[in-house]
């Protein structure tokens, strides 16, 4: 059987009978409407066999996964919710990964924490749809009605005991007609056998056993191996090089200049060396000797731009982004003023698996296997860029090595395409680690200048912020804008966010939870300091600077930090009074007394549809060494978390990954060029720096489903940092916490 989604309209039509799997197994095709109806495809241009359920004569269940597998674990949850309405037991389901396909499968991008909620409800439809078709068919096999039968354990069973199996329903099933999505009867929440449940990912035995799943492990007859040299400085250009001699050397094959599109995003300008193996590519690319234009970008500096923000703050800023009430005049009349600068550097993905695609170009079509978060941008890429028709690109998605929002842009996969294309064979191109770090497209650095009120009982009465980011024609890289409506915007009644950009060449990216990565920490940690000049308990300050509302209309400001733009999903208000208090009750907030030297901090952030509240205990000893003793997560994403296992590993991962960076991760840029070379000199979090206690709870509402990919981690930092002021008493205003000073006596 198959079944493919597909958001557009399509007229109704006869339903097109196929046995299209060897043997006599059923194949079907049918498309979600946008309005939620199933409709059969159009046999002419949008059929697509075998799209998201097979059933084999013998009962085999395959279910083909669409979005991009990073370790999010969406491989697994996904096709579980199928599974659930179809009624397979999951240890009888097979998995396959789907090739780029939209018109096949719908939108395959995975980012933003998108995939469930963009999934969930139509995955329901589909598998319940199949289930009903097949229930159908036993019935008009037996001579008797539908409502006497039921689906279970992929057999169909009829009130008399009578059984027919899914293998043995198929070929009858794909005769029948899709039922209107009104005869669908979907399992209610209550009879879920699957969801819920903690499910071990698809691939975990195939990784644990070093089995090739990834696109770094691709490998096919006659392939080449490429690596692909870039200026130093970003944007710089090919002068010259000693391609001649390159060529020469052992197992090189050839060696030559990529005049690129002048977009640093894009296709990059560089030298392309391909040889029989990796080891010689890369062993060659020693030997270059390049002489580069570097480009006006080389004189550029992060130390540079601190200074000229430092000197610059107490200006107006380039922009207001918002404007309520009369800071000044109630900074004026405050009962206690507080000033601070938040600084954080700029960072790297630093995905394990480093860049990497295979391309093959052979008789006119572009072959393309790639660990790509967003495919249709890949595919795009080459197409625009080399002017290949996009019926000529075949994109295979390959399972990545982590993601976190570096794989949703495609330089590595234009630059393998671009080589292969000069080629008549197939070719993989490997980032170096040193090409990972020096060529990303990095999460923006920012500098924040504060000064916030309260009145004599404590309360928030003005808020400024002079933010100064960066970005290139404009605008401000991505998650490098701050939204007007981001918190507490809106809920201040004097309140004041300016904006000032430094225009750069530097390449930036979408990095976890973009904007609200960062800006959850400057904003709790400011609020702590705002409770603590009160004399106010954090969490008393945070739920009355909430206030009373359910909803705070327009943009929520928590959809990912974007270009600064209104919009989101409005504010939930009492969802997040909710899961704060939820996350308090939780950890015993307030209810612990901590020796000098420990202590707790507090944080929340609405991020990427997700409401989370996050209490960090932490221990720092004399000599200054932090030691994160507990970390309490509540989440509210929703009333049905799809796979119990895979949403704690998110949460416990964002949290280890949200204190790795407060850490140690510092992306120093001079001369218009990314300092460290390797996690030498960029390191990661240690296994011995993990919090020794990682909790979390997920508070169960009757709100829509939403991802986890990239919430839980906006609020690590701030909660971290509050807990080792109420540890030491020293403020935590720079990233990362290696250039901080915690002795205390």
């Amino acid at each position: 059987m198959s079944i493919s989604t597909l958001n557009a309209p399509v007229n109704r039509r006869d339903f097109l009978k196929l046995t299209g799997l060897a043997g006599g197994g059923l194949a079907l095709a049918f498309y979600i409407k946008s309005g939620g109806d199933a409709v059969a495809a159009d046999s002419a241009t949008d059929f697509a066999p075998n799209a998201f359920i097979r059933i084999s004569p013998t009962g085999a269940v395959t279910i083909v996964s669409k979005q991009p597998e990073m370790g999010q674990g969406v491989k697994t949850s996904l096709p579980m919710v199928i599974a659930e309405q179809l009624e397979v037991a999951w240890k009888d389901i097979t998995i396959e990964q789907g090739d780029f396909d939209e018109k096949k499968y719908g939108n395959q991008g995975a980012g933003g924490s998108n995939s469930t909620p963009n999934n969930y409800d139509n995955f329901h439809l589909v598998g319940a749809t199949a289930r009903t078709m097949l229930v159908e068919a036993a019935a008009q096999t037996w001579g008797v009605p539908a409502s006497e039968c039921r689906a279970e354990n992929a057999t169909v069973i009829h009130s008399s005991g009578k059984k027919l199996t899914y293998g043995q329903l198929a070929a009858k099933a794909a005769t029948l007609p899709v039922p209107a999505k009104e005869a669908v009867k979907l399992k209610e929440p209550k009879d879920f056998k699957l969801l819920g449940q903690r499910i071990s990912q698809f691939d975990t035995p195939k990784i644990v056993t070093g089995k090739p799943l990834f696109g770094i492990d691709t490998k096919l007859p006659g392939m080449l191996y490429a690596v692909y040299e870039k200026c130093p400085a970003f944007g710089g250009k090919v002068v010259s090089a000693n391609l001649d001699q390159i060529k020469t050397l052992p197992g090189v094959k050839d060696a030559f200049v990529i005049e690129g599109n002048g977009k640093v995003k894009e296709l990059v300008p560089g030298i392309a060396i391909v040889a029989d193996s990796t080891w010689a590519a890369f062993s060659a690319r020693k030997q270059l000797k390049v002489v580069w234009d570097e480009g006006k970008v080389a004189s550029e500096s992060w130390e540079n731009f601190v200074s000229q923000a430092k000197e610059k703050a107490a200006q107006p800023g380039q922009r207001t982004l918002r404007k309520d009430g009369d800071p000044d005049a109630a900074l004026a009349s405050a009962a206690k003023v507080v000033e601070a600068n938040y600084v954080y550097p700029f960072i790297s993905h630093a995905n394990l698996e480093p860049q990497n695609t295979t391309a093959y170009w052979n008789d006119g079509v572009m072959e393309v296997w790639s660990p790509t978060q967003i495919p249709t941008i890949g595919a795009g890429l080459v197409s625009r860029v080399l002017g290949i028709a996009p019926e000529k690109i075949k994109l295979h998605i390959t399972r990545a090595g982590g993601g976190f929002g570096r794989r949703i842009g495609a330089d590595y996969l234009i630059e393998a395409a671009a080589i292969a294309h000069k080629l008549k064979a197939p070719v993989k191109l490997t980032w170096s680690r040193e090409d990972d770090l020096r060529h990303d497209q990095y999460r923006p650095g920012g500098l924040h200048f504060l000064k916030g009120g309260v009145d004599a009982k404590g309360k928030v009465v003005a808020w400024k912020n002079h933010f100064f980011t960066f970005g290139e024609g404009g605008s401000p890289g991505s998650g490098g804008g701050l939204s007007p409506d981001e918190f507490p915007g809106r809920w201040i009644a004097n309140y004041q966010a300016e904006q000032t950009m430094f225009d750069t060449g530097w390449p930036m990216g979408p990095w976890r939870a973009p904007g609200s990565c960062v800006f959850a920490w400057v904003i709790h940690s400011f609020i702590d300091e705002l409770a603590h000049a009160g004399g106010r308990d954090p969490l008393e300050l945070r739920l009355e600077l909430l206030g009373d509302k359910d909803e705070m209309p327009g943009g929520g400001g928590g959809g990912g930090g974007g270009k600064g733009k209104q919009g989101g999903p409005s504010y939930n208000v009492s969802r997040m009074r909710n899961v704060l208090k939820f996350a308090a009750e939780k950890a015993g907030w307030g209810k612990k007394k901590f020796p000098k030297g420990s202590g707790a901090g507090i944080a929340f952030h609405f991020s990427h549809r997700g409401y989370f509240a996050q209490i960090a205990e932490v221990t720092v000893t004399k000599e200054g060494q932090l030691k994160v003793d507990r970390f309490v997560t509540g989440a509210d994403i929703g009333a049905q978390v799809v796979n119990l296992s895979g949403a704690e590993n998110q949460v416990e991962g964002s949290v280890i990954d949200g204190l790795g960076v407060l850490m140690t991760q510092e992306l120093n840029i001079e001369r218009g060029r990314a300092v460290p070379s390797n996690f030498t000199d960029y390191p990661l979090i240690r296994i011995t720096d993990a919090p020794a206690k990682i909790e979390t709870h997920f508070l169960k509402t009757t709100y829509p489903t939403t991802g986890l990919g990239e919430p839980a981690l906006p609020p690590v930092a701030p909660a971290i940092c509050n807990a080792i002021f109420a540890a030491t008493g020293k403020r935590i205003r720079q990233m990362p916490l290696s250039r901080a000073d915690l002795r205390w006596s």
